[in-house]
């Protein structure tokens, strides 16, 4: 198969089978790191426009599938070859069929004027697989990410979208488990600006990089050497909303926190003191910490005690 663009986080794609993987890596010069998320399914509950039934598979079921049906697929990702995928579908590049059909998605759209190919929606609206039930996962590249979260704020503000409501702010944080108290979780939540609601409709800010970054980002394990708990001084917050998030740190033997849960995405910022707990790993010589190495990230975290006021 010929890409055009290189595949990168939170695109779709779609293998021989018709098995739909969204794309969790940068890294995908030969195989897609990527999880599977809908499968065909003749009862299922997702219709596509011209008719195709899928339903929805969970974390476990997703890798038990991909273990038993397409072993060969099993990685710390789910690992595609180039050469199985039959197509890729692109956030930026289906934007406009999805704000077609969806009065949500053009509503966002007016207010988060930013330019084409900068601005995209992934998750079951990318698929042709959306309910009245779906979240909308909007996904902002590179440095307009900023833009748009300066945008949803001063558009709540104003009053052009409804604040979340604390019914809602529980129902992301019983969605998310974190390890951290309701009252702690929702400070670090509420300053960051990633999340919105559209009527009843819940909506994330997804930051992704530009074709511009440097897109050979590492997923690979690295060597386990142990759990453990830090307390350190962020250095550099920039991709601290990616995925991973990364927080570079001043710290006697961890050079590097890094989260590959949402829920800890932006949870501190530069020249902040953060408490962090997770499982260590060598990588190259350096030692990062891991946060999200379970699908609930157990007994997992990442705090900013300045935030908290307890630096």
């Amino acid at each position: 198969m010929k890409v055009q663009k290189p595949i990168r986080l939170r695109d779709f794609i779609e293998d021989g089978d018709g098995w739909l993987y969204a794309v969790s890596t940068y890294d995908n010069s030969e195989r897609a790191g990527c999880t599977l998320r809908y499968v065909p399914d003749e009862e299922g509950d997702r219709v596509t426009g011209d008719g195709r039934r899928y339903r929805k598979v969970d974390f476990d079921e997703a890798f038990f599938l991909v273990a038993h049906k397409k072993p060969a697929y099993r990685d710390v990702f789910h690992r595609v070859p180039l050469s199985d995928i039959r197509r890729v579908l692109k956030p930026e590049e289906e934007i406009d069929r999805i704000a077609a059909r969806d009065a949500r998605v053009r509503r966002l759209l007016s207010l988060f004027s930013l330019p084409p190919g900068s601005i995209g929606c992934t998750g079951s609206f990318l698929c042709g697989l959306e309910n009245e039930a779906s979240d909308i996962d909007l996904v902002v590249y590179g440095d307009y990410w900023f833009r748009a979260v300066e945008i949803l704020r001063d558009a709540t503000g104003n009053g052009l979208l409804e604040p979340i409501d604390e019914a809602m702010w529980r129902r992301i944080y019983e969605k998310r488990k974190p390890e951290l108290g309701f009252d702690e979780f929702l400070i670090h939540e509420k300053r960051k600006w990633n999340r919105g609601k559209i009527g009843t409709t819940y909506f994330d800010i997804l930051y992704t990089r530009s074709y511009a970054d440097a897109l050979c980002v590492p997923h690979a394990k690295g060597r386990v050497l142990g759990r453990g708990t830090i307390e350190a001084t962020v250095t550099d917050a920039r991709f601290s909303h990616d995925s991973p998030a990364v927080y570079r740190v001043d710290h006697g033997e961890v050079s590097s926190v890094l989260s590959f849960t949402h829920t800890y995405s932006g949870q501190a910022r530069e020249g902040e003191v953060i408490e962090a707990r997770g499982v260590l790993e060598e990588h190259g010589g350096d030692v990062w910490l891991i946060v999200g190495t379970s699908r609930e990230a157990k007994g997992e975290f990442i705090r900013s005690l300045t935030l908290l006021g307890q630096d």
